[in-house]
């Protein structure tokens, strides 16, 4: 957090307000306490009356109070642009959101990204691809970036689960909402392994207008964006759009000229997307993450052994290792990332891990 956490909440969380009003009431004022300070009068010039009227009012002042209130919550955090951990490649695109409510494993932060979007109302292949290729990518050290839509987004994450760089889901809502309602299970699993953010504040619910700037958040986040399936209405397109403006990698799968749901994807190749039909493809594009298999491998840092000495030569689930070494799932999670891209552990069946005997 800043220094003066509160003046940049407040204007951070008052409706109508944005990261284009905040710029431009830092940039006019000189920094978040003063642009608090300042009188309606001068504020509303820049943001207009009723954004300055809200500034101004008792509910900033509770919006900021709850986002505090909520940050004390196990994995709870919030993360403004001054923070060192604020996400590098969002903080380059353009109008990135002064602040992000984030619950589960705020390292993913860090880690590198790659984004998989597409239709809420995906074909059976559509969902099979993209929990195959989200899997995959995440067993090569991506942390997969979607939207916890139905469809596409759902299967993304379901599939990048099971491996420790796992997944970030960006919802367009405030982070104590989970939309659609029929995620709620998949959206529990995402904060326990991997990380739920939000820029809206507690209790906003799904509008329209969200959505969009939901989808920002997405394309700035990732290195690159795949779209796996959609349909020329597809609001995935908005995403794959922004990478491009944000000189993102942009991929998309091709489908059946008969499926209706692949012509957004046809369309973007079109437009100069990379046509993309195997994971060793998307790599090509984003850039690979593991070690060479020739590379001799690193000695296992200390923290790590008593997790591999606890995982044995069976398969093993990440919460039971958890349980077994005291430590939280995020923490196994994050070491076993580290473990499984230097060739000590493996991703198997089942949400399970495996040692992997050194030579």
């Amino acid at each position: 957090m800043s220094p003066t956490p509160r003046a940049w909440l407040r204007l951070a969380l008052t409706p109508g307000i944005g990261p284009v009003g905040f710029l431009k009431l830092i940039e006019a004022f000189g920094s978040a306490d003063a642009a608090v300070s300042a009188r309606p009068a001068q504020t509303e010039k820049l943001i207009g009356r009723e954004a300055a009227e809200a500034l101004h009012g008792e509910a900033a002042a509770e919006s900021v109070d709850a986002a505090l209130a909520w940050s004390m919550g196990e994995d709870c955090h919030l993360i403004t642009l001054l923070d060192e951990d604020y996400p590098s490649q969002l903080a380059e695109a353009a109008s990135p959101p002064p602040l992000l409510f984030a619950r589960g494993r705020r390292e993913l932060l860090a880690r590198p990204m790659l984004a998989m979007v597409g239709s809420r109302a995906a074909t059976a292949q559509g969902q099979r691809n993209a929990g195959d290729f989200a899997s995959a990518l995440a067993a090569h050290g991506y942390t997969i970036v979607s939207g916890l839509a139905s469809g596409i987004d759902a299967a993304a994450h379901q599939g990048a689960l099971a491996h420790p760089a796992s997944t970030i889901a960006v919802i367009g809502t405030g982070i104590d909402r989970v939309y659609p309602a029929s995620n709620r299970q998949l959206a529990h699993q995402i904060a326990e392994r991997g990380l739920i953010l939000s820029e809206f504040a507690l209790g906003i619910g799904p509008l329209a207008g969200n959505f969009p700037r939901r989808n920002r958040i997405i394309a700035g986040l990732a290195r690159g964006c795949l779209v796996v399936e959609a349909g020329t209405a597809s609001g995935s397109l908005i995403s794959a759009r922004l990478a491009m403006e944000n000189n993102r990698e942009v991929m998309a799968i091709p489908g059946s000229i008969h499926n209706p749901q692949a012509r957004g994807c046809h369309r973007l190749i079109k437009d100069g997307a990379r046509l993309v039909e195997s994971v060793d493809e998307v790599l090509d594009e984003v850039g690979r993450l593991s070690a060479a298999p020739s590379a001799p491998a690193a000695a296992a840092p200390p923290q790590a052994s008593p997790l591999l000495d606890a995982m044995g030569w069976e398969p093993v689930l990440a919460d039971a290792l958890a349980d077994a070494v005291g430590l939280t799932s995020g923490e196994v999670y994050a070491m076993l990332l580290e473990l499984e891209l230097d060739g000590r552990v493996a991703s198997v069946a089942g949400g399970r891990f495996q040692r992997l005997a050194q030579n």
